[in-house]
């Protein structure tokens, strides 16, 4: 893996800083228009990054992937693009991290994933991989790489992200973290696991999204080094925690203040820096 991942990774060591405080709610509403060739940002600002570090910007990746699910819509575009540029506004705004405000959507077979060091896959649980599709995300897993898997529920989903990752690693399993992993304390101490249903569960009074799914379950993979090159975060939905914090001042203080940016960031955190 290209040796400037190292160095980021440093970079977000040194300036991370305390990311304390109450974050103030930005008054931005949720958007089913999947649209993946355009991005509003509906007024969200956009900052400037010195053009000097173009390189050592955070870039949050959404993975572009070829199988549909059987839905009105690419699952891999769910939630797009408020998720994505609300989560990476407050990774700007909560640490000291340079952030691309953009972002970006590539696929795995694309050879551009191997200039970004993270990696984002939402809505697994109808997801076939290709064939060319595995080949390419193992290699950008054991050169360096880091894929947060998040948003599907119940035990069906699980089975079939857990049959598709396989595929991918076949010697290796999923294993549970535990509250006391680095993870969920790095820069916010979490005292749970979060299970944040999408606001429309929420809304018809359920705190989850399944019968099934009954806990939020958050399982690693480790490469041979045994670094965690794989988070996936099962029954729970930062996405919708990111994308829709503008929509409901209780939906936002309840989860997206509370756990999905404070957990989001505490990935990041962790993915740089080891």
């Amino acid at each position: 893996m290209n040796r400037t991942w190292i160095v980021r990774g440093v970079i977000l060591l040194v300036l991370l800083g305390c990311a304390g405080g109450a974050i103030a709610q930005w008054g931005r509403r949720g958007r089913r228009d999947i649209r993946p060739e355009t991005a509003d940002r509906k007024g969200l600002p956009v900052w400037e990054n010195n053009s000097q570090f173009t390189a050592d910007l955070f870039t949050f990746v959404r993975v572009r992937y070829s199988s549909y699910g059987g839905r009105g819509w690419q699952k891999w575009a769910t939630d797009w693009p408020d998720s994505d540029l609300n989560f990476s506004f407050r990774l700007q705004q909560l640490t000291a991290l340079k952030v691309d405000p953009q972002g970006k959507i590539l696929e795995l077979t694309d050879e551009a994933i191997f200039d970004f060091p993270f990696l984002y896959l939402i809505e697994p649980g109808q997801l076939f991989f290709s064939d060319e599709e595995v080949v390419a995300l193992r290699r950008y897993l054991t050169n360096g790489g880091f894929l947060m898997v998040d948003d599907f529920w119940g035990e069906e989903e699980w089975e079939n992200f857990r049959r598709e990752i396989k595929r991918v690693f076949p010697n290796q399993e999923p294993q549970e973290l535990p509250l006391e992993h680095e993870i969920f304390h790095c820069v916010y101490d979490l005292k749970s696991k979060p299970m944040i249903p999408s606001i429309h569960a929420w809304e018809a009074g359920h705190a989850t999204e399944r019968w099934d799914a009954r806990e939020a379950h958050f399982k690693a993979l480790f490469d041979d080094k045994q670094r965690m090159v794989v988070l996936i975060c099962h029954n729970t939905d930062m996405g919708d925690g990111w994308e829709q914090e503008g929509v409901n001042p209780n939906y936002f203080r309840d989860y997206s203040e509370k756990w999905a940016y404070p957990l989001g960031i505490n990935i990041v955190t962790y993915a740089m820096t080891h």
